[in-house]
């Protein structure tokens, strides 16, 4: 398994591939009213700071799209700030290398939490608490005219997969390989990389043959790639049940509560529809948030 910690690099590709044309700008995303029940919710050293702290792990677009040092745009970027605007104080971010990275910040007590969307695992849950806000689905990003077949798990025996490190996704690729030789095929070549543009960019330069990662964001890099990617693999489970995502914090968290309601608000008011319409994510809309919604074995 190759892994790639190519952190600076990658923050320079994410920069060049967030062209904000792809945000439809005419959205308008309104100013909240603070809430001063919830901001009374709040541990007392939130309130005095007046601000946390969401880490990310790179770019995650349209969700998640690193623009520099501490700075954040795209759908989860906008809800960071209605939601801090609803609970009176300033969501600011931080990134860091690969999600473990991530997950350890936060329950060292470094980060408060992460904004996210994470992918909600039941395995996950022993240690932390989803609230969950979009449902993902997990599809392939191949170069343009599909050259290699790749439509299902079972064409990616003997290709070169990129996934994310330590994700959803490498766990379930790893589980095909397996099915691949025990059926006497070629392994999968698993490439793991931290972030999404650096895994991207392997397949646009052809050195992985494809990227087995969420829709949301293969979605925007396919519509970014003046052509030369495509979306494959669409309409299946492609070895995941229903999946669901949403901000992280530790177990038990003070925060768990406050956040779920102030981001309840943001779904009633019409906030969290006028965001996700912005990005073009209402396929992955949920209905209302809520709190470890993910069942299952992944």
């Amino acid at each position: 398994m190759i892994r790639h910690r190519l952190y600076s690099l990658s923050l320079l590709i994410s920069a060049l591939l967030a062209v904000p044309v792809f945000a439809n700008e005419s959205t308008p995303i309104p100013t909240q009213k603070k809430n001063a029940e919830l901001h009374a919710m709040l541990p007392q050293e939130i309130q005095t700071a007046g601000k946390m702290i969401s880490v990310n792990n790179g770019s995650f677009p349209p969700y998640q799209i690193i623009k520099g040092t501490n700075q954040m745009e795209g759908a989860s970027a906008d809800l960071a700030q209605a939601l801090g605007e609803v609970i009176g104080v300033k969501i600011e971010h931080a990134s860091v290398s690969g999600l473990s990275g991530l997950l350890s910040g936060i329950q060292s007590g470094r980060y408060q939490l992460s904004m996210g969307p994470v992918g909600d695992f039941p395995a996950r849950q022993a240690k932390n608490d989803f609230i969950d806000f979009v449902q993902e689905f997990v599809v392939f990003a191949v170069q343009a005219g599909n050259p290699q077949k790749i439509n299902t798990l079972d064409d990616t025996c003997g290709k070169r997969i990129a996934v994310m490190s330590g994700g959803s996704a490498e766990q379930v690729i790893h589980k095909q390989s397996e099915k691949c030789t025990e059926a006497g095929k070629p392994a999968v070549t698993i490439q793991s990389f931290t972030d999404q543009p650096t895994s991207i960019l392997a397949v646009r330069s052809k050195r992985s043959d494809a990227f087995f990662s969420s829709q949301a964001p293969l979605t925007y890099f396919v519509s970014l790639s003046n052509g030369e990617l495509e979306l494959s693999g669409q309409g299946q489970s492609n070895g995941f049940g229903d999946l669901y995502q949403g901000m992280v914090m530790p177990k038990d968290s003070p925060l768990s509560k406050v956040l779920l309601a102030g981001l309840q608000e943001l779904f009633d008011n019409g906030t969290y529809a006028a965001i996700m319409k912005k990005w073009h994510l209402e396929g992955n809309m949920l209905k209302v948030p809520g709190i470890n919604i993910a069942v299952g074995d992944k």
